[in-house]
């Protein structure tokens, strides 16, 4: 599938809804699960999220579109909701990340970004060179993915309750 502005809005539209139905109301055992030592649970995932939402996407792509000549990324902090999210519960996460969402996309969409939009560059730190639509794109799926981590980290958790099914569940053998 090509990137399409539209088709990219409709799953950054609905992560925030999907993050806090899979996720509310769930037991701590749940929410601050792991994989082991320097893996991140649903906790950890839902702050990594808001902090992109803060510091990422919409900041990168102002850069993106604006005039200067100067279009340089500053490096992104993938630990910085580790300090941000303490002391805060998965209930607040989940709202913090759905308003910041909300006003992003509400930022984004009065936008019309254009095909010759899209083809805007600026370097990234560790990259090189990207467009804005490697940007859009990566957005969309940095949101999958994390859905998809979400799932495997808890379905690991009874990895070893499975017993012989194991075998045939591929989620738990990645």
């Amino acid at each position: 599938m090509e990137y399409e502005f539209y088709k990219a809005l409709e799953i950054l539209e609905q992560t925030p809804n999907t993050l806090k139905q899979f996720l509310s109301n769930l037991s701590d055992e749940w929410i601050f699960c792991n994989e082991g030592e320097d893996t991140w649970s649903a906790f950890d995932i839902v702050g990594h999220l808001i902090h992109g939402e803060k510091t990422d996407w919409i900041p990168r792509l102002k850069i993106m579109l604006n005039d200067s000549e100067t279009k340089t990324f500053e490096p992104f902090d993938r630990f910085a909701q580790f300090e941000e999210s303490e002391g805060k519960t998965m209930t607040q996460l989940l709202d913090e990340f759905s308003e910041l969402r909300k006003q992003n996309i509400s930022f984004l969409k009065p936008l019309n970004i254009s095909e010759k939009d899209v083809a805007k560059k600026a370097i990234h730190p560790s990259l090189g060179e990207v467009t804005l639509k490697n940007l859009l794109s990566t957005w969309v799926v940095h949101d999958l993915g994390h859905i998809a981590q979400i799932s495997r980290v808890m379905a690991k958790q009874y990895k070893n309750e499975v017993g012989p099914w194991a075998a045939y569940l591929s989620v738990l053998n990645k």
